[in-house]
């Protein structure tokens, strides 16, 4: 009772109301900061801390000095300027201390320590603040009064510092607020019923002079909190963009801006349940750019990033209401159209075959991408997610091999080879890994002399339940897939590593895909392996077709060069197919030339094959560069080429392609099979 009729008798209610607003004010702002500082880490949560401190350090001094300044002695009264300053300095610091051991750990014990730190600091600054605070009187005070004002901070502050260390309940804040509030505003007002003055004089200081004091000092705690909650919106506002634009990253394609395969999956689950709803149809849409590989492998990737921006650009102006498009990898897309009307969906389809293949400049080289489009309709092609960007995936790889059609619907018993080779193609991913990839070697003989002079390594893949798949069904895969660069590199490095450890150093012959000729590195990682495996250079010999060279020939002849520095051969692979010019011959440092197995076929039956065959080998004798012939089956074949001065030659005639250690070139296994295919080249002469 004391305490209340304190307030309403001996103090100005007006301002005791601006005390109270000042510090439930100041302790709201001061807990979201002390929040705010306990959920950072490193030096971010000591800012926050200091911010926590000087707002509540400031919020608990304006609160104190209001108050005293609505007391009425009825007496006059000074202030002591250095006190009131240390008062200030005590409430700040005491409460950084306490906000400091509040951000160590979490625990219950911690929390009490902290929150007795607080409401001793709350109750010294006020008893600083009274020191300062002089009555011409005589000034009786009530221990009980005084002590209870002390225990009563202890508990509202250790209330108020557990219930803020809870960051994770969204309660803590508040109610730690309000805790904190009544921490300052209890411990004041019992200390002041504590206060009795007897004056010496009966002429009071002027109240309207204490009523501005309080109302300037209430401003400058407005003031401060305004502060403290303006850190606060600015940081909120940080946070919140910083979470908008990780939102955006993750949901968006960082080089065109495009929605990712995330962003495109959520739209399609979205999508489908609106179909399903209303009744309509939906069109998920494969797309993928036809000619974007040659645009990076011979431009460079900086050219490559160039077409997908503008691309993505034509497609997003393309893009009307209704209608989503996003950029799944590296040159794919995938669009959404939902629609009741056919011709409704082909005018969307017609929209991004313009954009698709409407030429575009880059620098000083012009190029149309072109793309190959799939689309799967939703419910007749598929009911779920994964079954619809399947089938339009299946679609879209039927357009890719259709030379004449950029737009392919889904059709179950048209697609079903393109699943097989799905289907080939994530087992070929994992066949290098299980071991399943084996290496043949196939003889080949010097048709003049009647002696091996080397072996041509091929690939043969042992799958466990389709058992030999043949190169022609998994290469072109391979190649599609990116996997043969993997698969490839595995084919040098094994077949090098066995040649090293045979007895007789007989030279071997490894083809090369156009695309690990197109990699920059080729030189060097067929360095690193002759290195590695210790197999001289010059037993090495790297088989390319035309159609590997002719795409940039000043830059695989760049390849060449470096290829052969290091003692290497190259042999110019499937002559008389293809290309075939003498441009090529003229301008290349083939080491050999392999005329294809196609003309062994016919040179016995038709003479205008028999014709090209002697003019290539003619040609070789002109150029000096050895002729290999492929494909030798007959002794008649075998004949011919000796009688027109073939220098090489390789078939199932002179021998099979056989594992390693069927052929290992042991003396006494090689002494019988030459002395075999002397009797044989003799027997054709």
């Amino acid at each position: 009772m004391r305490v209340i009729s304190s307030i309403i008798t001996e103090h100005n209610l007006w301002l005791v109301c601006l005390a109270a607003v000042v510090s439930l004010a100041g302790s709201i702002v001061t807990m979201r900061l002390l929040e705010r500082a306990l959920r950072a880490d490193g030096l971010q949560r000591w800012g926050w801390l200091f911010q926590a401190a000087c707002a509540g350090g400031s919020s608990v001094w304006c609160t104190h000095f209001i108050a005293i300044l609505a007391y009425q002695p009825n007496a006059p009264v000074t202030f002591d300027p250095t006190l009131t300053v240390a008062s200030l300095a005590v409430a700040i610091v005491g409460l950084a201390l306490g906000f400091a051991i509040a951000a160590t750990t979490r625990r219950t014990s911690t929390a009490i320590i902290s929150g007795g730190v607080v409401g001793l600091t709350i109750s010294l600054m006020h008893y600083v603040g009274m020191a300062a605070y002089h009555v011409s009187g005589i000034i009786g005070s009530s221990h009980a009064y005084v002590a209870a004002s002390v225990m009563l901070s202890l508990v509202l502050a250790i209330t108020a510092l557990a219930t803020a260390t809870q960051v994770e309940r969204s309660f803590a804040a508040p109610v730690a607020a309000l805790a904190f509030a009544l921490a300052i505003l209890s411990q004041h007002f019992t200390a002041m019923a504590a206060l009795s003055v007897i004056p010496f004089a009966s002429d009071p200081t002027n109240a309207t002079v204490f009523e501005t004091m309080a109302v300037a000092i209430g401003g400058v705690a407005l003031l401060i909190v305004g502060t403290g909650v303006a850190s606060q919106m600015i940081d909120s506002r940080a946070r919140n963009e910083t979470t908008r634009r990780l939102h955006h990253m993750a949901l968006n394609d960082p080089l065109t801006g495009l929605p990712n395969r995330t962003s495109f999956a959520e739209r399609l689950d979205r999508e489908l349940a609106r179909a399903e709803e209303e009744g309509h149809e939906l069109a998920v849409i494969g797309i993928d750019l036809n000619r974007f590989k040659e645009i990076n492998d011979f431009r460079g990737h900086s050219a490559g990033d160039q077409a997908l921006r503008i691309i993505a650009s034509r497609l997003t102006d393309c893009v009307k209401n209704g209608e989503f498009i996003a950029r799944i990898g590296g040159d794919e897309f995938a669009a959404l159209k939902d629609f009741r009307d056919e011709d409704v969906l082909l005018d969307f389809l017609g929209r991004l075959e313009i954009a698709l293949f409407e030429p575009f400049e880059i620098d000083d080289f012009r190029a149309a991408a072109g793309a190959s489009i799939g689309v799967a309709v939703y419910p007749q092609d598929g009911l779920t997610a994964e079954t619809l960007i399947g089938n339009s995936d299946l679609a879209m790889y039927r357009a890719k091999s259709e030379l004449n059609t950029a737009v392919c619907f889904y059709e179950s018993r048209l697609d079903e080879v393109a699943r097989e080779r799905q289907m080939l193609a994530r087992e070929l991913r994992l066949a290098l890994e299980l071991q399943q990839f084996d290496l043949h070697f196939q003889v080949q003989i010097s048709v003049t002399h009647a002696t091996i002079c080397g072996y041509e390594v091929l690939l043969r893949w042992y799958h466990p339940e389709r058992g030999l798949i043949p190169p022609l069904d998994f290469i072109p895969i391979a190649e599609e897939s990116g996997a043969i660069l993997e698969i490839g590199e595995w084919v040098l490095r094994e077949a090098c590593r066995r040649a090293a450890a045979w007895q007789i150093p007989h030279r071997i012959a490894v083809n090369l895909s156009p695309v690990q000729f197109s990699q920059p590195e080729l030189p060097r990682l067929v360095h690193e392996i002759l290195v590695e495996t210790g197999l001289p250079a010059s037993r090495l010999e790297l088989e390319i077709t035309e159609s590997t060279i002719i795409a940039d020939k000043t830059r695989a002849l760049h390849i060449l060069r470096q290829i052969k520095a290091l003692g290497v051969t190259i042999a110019l692979d499937d002559f008389g197919t293809g290309y075939s010019s003498f441009d090529t011959l003229r301008s290349f440092p083939f080491d050999k030339i392999k005329l294809d197995r196609l003309f062994m076929n016919e040179v016995e039956t038709n003479p205008q094959t028999k014709a090209i065959v002697r003019a290539v080998l003619a040609l070789g004798k002109s150029l000096e560069v050895p002729i290999l012939a492929e494909g030798v089956e007959t002794d008649n074949q075998l004949a011919l080429l000796r009688r027109e001065g073939c220098d090489e030659a390789q078939g199932y005639l002179l021998g099979r392609p056989g594992p390693h250690e069927e052929i290992l070139p042991y003396d006494d296994i090689f002494a019988l099979f030459e002395t075999e295919l002397t009797t044989k080249a003799a027997q054709s002469a």
